[in-house]
């Protein structure tokens, strides 16, 4: 497996959204509530259980800091404070068995191939798009709801 760095969304990010209940890319309200179904955070990239945790809905662009063009959508995160996932850690063992997209984009938020994952073919997955030398970078998102859930670089 090649290296790889696992990019949750910003603790500044999380921080913030919690504190103030926007979102601070645009200042839409953020949504927290008992989760009605068990939903990545896109912090710590582990899932906010159903019926008992709490969890915050906000717009997010998953593209702001690397592309010029925004993409905003939905995501969620822990109500309360979380440790962000570390970058080192992989793909997200928690994440491997629902269906995930990885979208590979290069620079110019120009997306170039699409695999669709699941279980034993994620390493596969992603080994098979950054094997293009095209490829910058990755959106993984879910493939059920279409939602952001994190982004994948290439290591050093």
């Amino acid at each position: 497996m090649i290296p790889i760095r696992v990019v949750a969304i910003p603790t500044e990010i999380a921080d913030a959204v919690r504190r103030t209940q926007k979102d601070p890319q645009y200042g839409h309200l953020a949504h927290p509530a008992i989760a009605a179904e068990g939903v990545p955070c896109r912090h710590c990239l582990q899932i906010i259980f159903a019926g008992w945790e709490k969890a915050t809905l906000f717009t997010y662009d998953a593209f702001e800091g690397i592309e010029s063009l925004p993409l905003p959508g939905p995501v969620y995160i822990h109500a309360e404070a979380c440790e962000r996932y570390p970058e080192n850690g992989g793909f997200p063992v928690q994440l491997r068995n629902s269906p995930r997209t990885l979208n590979a984009y290069a620079r110019g938020r120009r997306l170039v191939a699409t695999e669709y994952v699941r279980n034993d073919d994620v390493d596969a997955g992603v080994e098979k798009l950054f094997a293009r030398p095209d490829v910058d970078y990755i959106h993984v998102r879910s493939t059920t709801a279409g939602c952001y859930t994190f982004r994948i670089e290439r290591g050093s």
